[in-house]
């Protein structure tokens, strides 16, 4: 099995940081989210 080139560690753990950042901003959209339509 041929070796793969892989990208460099700071673009590796830029894509982590980003992905990470995405779904905690979706979680806490979403639970300021129901936090409104219920009314608490």
């Amino acid at each position: 099995m041929p070796e793969r080139d892989q990208p460099p560690l700071h673009k590796r753990l830029a894509w982590f940081v980003l992905l990470w950042l995405a779904g905690v901003g979706t979680v806490a959209a979403i639970a300021y989210g129901l936090r409104l339509w219920i009314g608490a």
